[in-house]
């Protein structure tokens, strides 16, 4: 029977009292964060957090020796899990706030992740493992840049305080209509390939040399 090295935390709060003279409680919250001195602190045992699993190693005695093992979700700490998962679910409400304003209907991709998130999230309140996601779910996609009618209605009044082969012109004399048909058209025809693929590379760069770092710590 295999032997494991399993390291378990859990989390302290280390606090202290401080006065602080400022004109409004944020001032004095802004104080409080910016004081370094922490010669009064005391430890809060009745507030440590859970005791969970931060670190798993196969072997004896074999904490920090080799490649850790993944730790199953169900042993992480509860807080940083559901921290982790308001990220999903903050995108997933992006992506249907983005189809209600183009008066679409929610994507098949946006049904089929909000589907497992939603079983994620009460398997974190149950702390049972994550359910395992569909294969045949779409990797999730990132928006790189998105072009605003508002910015280009400030745009707009920019290029006519100055140009002067536009006098007589205001912004207000541009429609929406013609905005939004501007936007369309410098969408449709405008090629951003080279500039995808550059930041398709550098993402897959961030992601090895994170990755690098976690396996080679120091």
């Amino acid at each position: 029977m295999p032997a494991y090295t399993i390291e378990t935390t859990y989390t302290l709060p280390i606090f202290r009292h401080g006065t602080y003279i400022a004109d409004t409680p944020e001032a004095a919250c802004k104080a409080a964060l910016s004081d370094d001195n922490w010669e009064s602190s005391k430890k809060d045992y009745d507030s440590s957090g859970e005791i969970h699993v931060t670190g798993i190693w196969e072997g004896d005695n074999a904490a920090y020796a080799g490649s850790p093992i993944n730790i199953p979700s169900q042993f992480e700490e509860s807080v940083q899990r559901r921290a982790r998962h308001f990220e999903i679910l903050l995108g997933l409400l992006k992506m249907l706030f983005h189809d209600v304003q183009a008066v679409r209907s929610p994507s098949g991709d946006w049904l089929a992740k909000s589907s497992w998130a939603i079983a994620r999230g009460e398997a974190i309140l149950a702390k049972a493992a994550d359910p395992i996601e569909a294969p045949d779910t779409p990797k999730p996609s990132h928006v790189l840049a998105r072009l605003e009618e508002e910015r280009v209605r400030s745009a707009i009044a920019a290029v006519l305080e100055v140009d002067r082969d536009f006098d007589g012109l205001s912004p207000v004399s541009v429609s929406d209509a013609e905005i939004q048909s501007a936007c369309v058209s410098i969408v449709t025809a405008m090629d951003l390939s080279d500039a995808v693929s550059n930041a398709e590379f550098h993402a897959a760069m961030a992601a090895i040399r994170a990755a690098y770092n976690r396996l080679h710590p120091g």
